[in-house]
């Protein structure tokens, strides 16, 4: 029969010692597992920022520099209309809208529509939330290829 084993060493009078529990972590484990954690999430932070795939059209215009985030209303190429990453038919935008913001007009919302989409639907959603009060209202677009945005802004000396 096997006898338990004691961290105490044994007495000079033959007696075991008391058993005293072994306070030692070892923290090895733990650190892999936390490396492998941080490499995952570093890998899959960019993918879940992707949002709802449009194909924006390009622009000349400089890019709008905003200290917080913005609401960003996207139009698919099929016409749907997304708040943020969520799906909303076009009569409740607006509720939506007011109870997000707090209704507040001095919300700043992006609207981003595919560039393949009619116009008009575009512009019948910009009416619909700047007809709501809301006064900041902007068009997302993307900057030609090739170019950057500093680039694309005119140069004061080249006037002609």
């Amino acid at each position: 029969m096997a006898s338990p084993v004691y961290s105490g060493a044994i007495r000079a009078s033959g007696r075991r010692g008391r058993y005293r529990p072994m306070s030692e972590i070892n923290v090895t484990p733990l650190v892999d597992v936390m490396l492998v954690l941080l490499v995952i999430f570093m890998v899959t932070a960019p993918l879940l920022t992707v949002g709802v795939p449009v194909e924006l059209p390009q622009t000349q215009a400089p890019p709008i520099n905003e200290p917080k985030e913005p609401l960003v209303i996207t139009l698919n190429r099929e016409g749907v209309i997304y708040v943020q990453e969520s799906t909303i038919e076009t009569d409740a935008l607006v509720p939506k809208l007011q109870a997000i913001t707090g209704a507040n007009p001095d919300a700043v919302i992006y609207v981003r529509g595919d560039k393949d989409i009619n116009y008009g639907r575009v512009l019948e959603v910009m009416s619909l939330v700047s007809s709501a009060g809301f006064r900041k209202v902007s068009l997302v677009a993307e900057a030609p290829k090739g170019r950057t945005a500093a680039s694309a802004r005119p140069d004061s000396s080249a006037r002609h």
